[in-house]
């Protein structure tokens, strides 16, 4: 979309104003009720292996179904996210008998004993133990019903905004805007024409800019397509930044609300970062703590065009070209 302004999307306000919920289809016709068949009985669900369960040996040495769950949670994502079970279960056990077969071999060469080794093991412990403790945390603080709560809250907050779905087509000059709303009086059709005229790539969809409110378009476009009604042409040419637009509004109606499962993903890393934030903030302000190197001296704004050594001729700026 081109004459949309840049959105900074503010917590969880922004995030329940945002995208609307698709249209649900309308109601097939009942169908003739089909002669009725026994029920089959569901096949009961696997049950989670034991992570006790022991999958292979390696010299002797164990690799247990919680030795894959771990590396799972290590390395897994997108690596094992287009796998079934059993796939997934075989790239994580290839990957854990490799591992340890290099440990053991890296053990017997003394590594173990190198003078970084321990100082790299006490950091990665404390790393395990302070991812440990925020997964504690947040399991314990984001719940169903603080999601719920977030969700009321903001919700209640949330002005009824309205939303219009418009076309249009961008041209250079106000001639040729003028131009083509000539031929727009004169029967053509506007889509067809956005296809042809327009140098906004939406032109290519018929020049549909789909639903959008006020705030999301540049003031001069947004003041003339809320003043149309469903169905008018512009009359005059509209002057923007971008150029000019002969604007086609299609649809007006009130924006819905977001439903709390489509933004419930959103309302649940706000609260996993705020749970997180606030256990670090009540551990640094208990801690006893002693700096001893001075801080850092804080860094000097960057002046656009100046040059970046003392005496040296700043670059020129390139042109600046605004977007379509």
């Amino acid at each position: 979309m081109t004459v949309r302004l840049p959105i900074v999307l503010v917590a969880l306000s922004m995030a329940l104003a945002g995208p609307v919920a698709a249209q649900a289809p309308a109601p097939a016709a009942p169908a003739r009720p089909a002669p009725s068949a026994p029920a089959t009985p569901a096949a009961p669900a696997a049950a989670a292996p034991s992570p006790d369960r022991v999958l292979a040996r390696v010299q002797g040495i164990e690799i247990r179904q919680a030795d894959l769950d771990a590396a799972e949670e290590d390395i897994g994502g997108q690596a094992t996210a287009q796998m079934n079970p059993d796939q997934k279960r075989d790239y994580l056990l290839g990957f854990v008998i490799d591992l340890t077969i290099a440990a053991r071999a890296a053990e017997g060469r003394g590594i173990q004993n190198g003078p970084d080794f321990a100082r790299k093991m006490v950091y990665y412990r404390n790393k395990l133990l302070v991812e440990s403790l925020l997964a504690a945390e947040t399991a314990a603080r984001v719940t169903e019903a603080e999601m719920r709560k977030i969700y009321d809250e903001q919700r209640a907050r949330i002005t009824p905004e309205e939303e219009v779905r418009a076309r249009h087509i961008l041209v250079e000059t106000e001639e040729e805007a003028r131009a083509i709303i000539a031929q727009l009086r004169g029967g053509a059709d506007f889509a067809a024409l956005a296809k042809e005229k327009s140098k906004d790539p939406g032109g290519a969809e018929g020049g549909d800019l789909g639903f959008f409110t006020k705030a999301q378009m540049v003031p001069e476009f947004a003041n003339a397509a809320f003043a149309m009604k469903p169905g008018d042409v512009s009359t005059d040419p509209v002057k923007s930044q971008f150029g000019w637009h002969i604007i086609k509004l299609e649809e007006r109606r009130p924006r819905a609300i977001p439903t709390f499962e489509q933004v419930k993903g959103q309302i649940e890393d706000f609260l996993t970062r705020r749970a997180q934030a606030d256990l670090v903030q009540k551990l640094r302000a208990e801690a006893q703590v002693e700096r001893l190197v001075p801080p850092a001296a804080p860094a000097m704004p960057v002046i656009p065009g100046a040059p970046a050594t003392p005496g040296a001729a700043p670059a020129p700026a390139a042109p600046a070209t605004p977007r379509p």
